[in-house]
């Protein structure tokens, strides 16, 4: 019975569409309401039970391992202050047990394969999962995505990718999964699980087996560092986890699963602002006073 307890998030790509607040930020560290990106996808991590976090890092991102540790001048000044409340908060993004947080640095930028690759030594031979920052997906107050993947991967023993519904105008700007039953309902509750038989990265939409899109959450076995290991260059010469996991369907099942949730892409601007405005909403004090400028703002427009 393999046990999942190691989560990957790949945070060492230069965030070029938030230039120039990405010059010497990193775009991990852009806030979403009252937390960084990188907070959401680490928090998800701990509710999913991950006992070890590798952040597969480049340069400039030191930025990312301070905002996990102590900060002892502004401990100090929110105890003289009686803030207790912001203290806790303050404290919040520190793990419970030390090395629980492990940075390995990507050297060179040839994609998201070689990023999952360059954490290998870190893994070792276990199962593993992976979350891009990127892609904050919003459960309300419902199951983590990764929680919910995590009660699959107890059952099935093998590699899982989540996966949505995507318009077929966009199948070529993701990897886009065959279901092994070309007639199964995968909008259907009980089938929110299905194996695959191939994964394609970036189809036109002739040419894609299905419109079900591969979103930045993966449980995989360590078989996949094999495939990785290869080097083959895929779509825009990199190095793509997709066409590895393809390839371990030659020796092993792998499974889509179709989460709960709203998927926001803080990759790009306008989704970025998406996820700002939906998780604003979610707080009564901020709603309360954003919701009639956006009444206002959006009459206004016409």
């Amino acid at each position: 019975m393999m046990k999942l307890r190691t989560v990957v998030i790949p945070v060492a790509g230069l965030g070029t569409r938030f230039l120039p607040a990405t010059k010497t930020m990193p775009k991990e560290m852009l806030p979403v309401v009252d937390k960084p990106l990188i907070q959401y996808a680490v928090e998800e991590a701990w509710a999913a039970g991950m006992e070890r976090i590798v952040f597969i890092t480049g340069r400039g991102k030191k930025i990312l391992e301070d905002h996990f540790d102590h900060s002892p001048e502004l401990e100090e000044t929110l105890t003289a202050r009686g803030k207790l409340d912001l203290l806790a908060e303050a404290k919040s993004t520190i793990p419970a047990a030390a090395g629980n947080l492990l940075f390995t640095r990507q050297n060179r930028p040839l994609g998201l394969g070689h990023a999952v690759w360059c954490g290998r030594n870190v893994v070792g031979d276990e199962p593993f999962a992976v979350i891009l920052p990127d892609d904050l997906i919003d459960v309300a107050d419902g199951e983590p995505v990764l929680r919910q993947m995590a009660r699959q991967f107890e059952q099935r023993q093998s590699s899982i990718v989540a996966v949505m519904p995507v318009d077929s105008d966009q199948t070529n700007k993701y990897g886009i999964v065959a279901p092994l039953d070309k007639e199964l309902d995968t909008r259907s509750e009980a089938n929110r699980c299905f194996q695959v038989t191939g994964l394609v990265e970036k189809p036109l939409a002739a040419a894609a087996p299905s419109n079900l899109a591969v979103i930045g959450r993966y449980i995989l076995t360590p078989e996949i560092f094999n495939y990785l290991e290869r080097r083959h260059q895929g779509v825009g010469g990199e190095i793509q986890l997709t066409d590895a996991i393809a390839g371990l369907l030659e020796q092993q099942s792998v499974f889509a699963f179709r989460f709960r949730g709203i998927r926001y892409d803080c990759g790009d601007k306008v989704g970025f602002q998406m996820a700002n405005t939906a998780l604003s909403l979610q707080c009564p004090q901020l709603r309360e006073r954003l919701l009639p400028f956006l009444r206002d703002l959006v009459a206004s427009q016409g």
